[in-house]
């Protein structure tokens, strides 16, 4: 299954934005889907994780209130809406999914088994 990025962008600060990542083809063994995020010379860190097929979801501290994940179709789609933007928000975002759903371990990168190529985000 190949993941692939889309809608990064530059955007004000306090603007919106959406993240895209199209799943092809359709996995039906991935039982989790995250959005990480990396900064320059870091480590990637954990945004947002689904537990696909459910509404269940978990966000980092930093996006809680502000960040949306959600899947759309079958597998097929995972977003993320992004409001009230910030600077610090300014990063390259992965899409990622893995088969095994972990609520400790979801946002370690290593409960994540097949990853996207990433969409970067400015915030100015």
């Amino acid at each position: 299954v190949q993941l692939v990025e889309s809608g990064g962008d530059f955007v004000q600060d306090e603007g919106s934005l959406t993240l895209t990542c199209a799943a092809s083809p359709s996995s039906n063994t991935d039982n989790c889907m995250a959005w990480f995020r990396q900064y320059p010379g870091k480590e990637r860190e954990g945004v947002a994780v689904l537990r696909t097929g459910t509404y269940m979801a978990f966000y980092d501290d930093s996006v809680k209130g502000r960040f949306t994940i959600s899947q759309d179709g079958p597998k097929d789609t995972l977003n993320l809406r992004m409001s009230a933007l910030k600077p610090e928000d300014t990063a390259m975002y992965f899409c990622a999914a893995g088969r095994n759903w972990n609520l400790r371990a979801w946002a370690s990168p290593l409960t994540y088994n097949n990853w996207g190529q990433g969409t970067q985000v400015t915030v100015s």
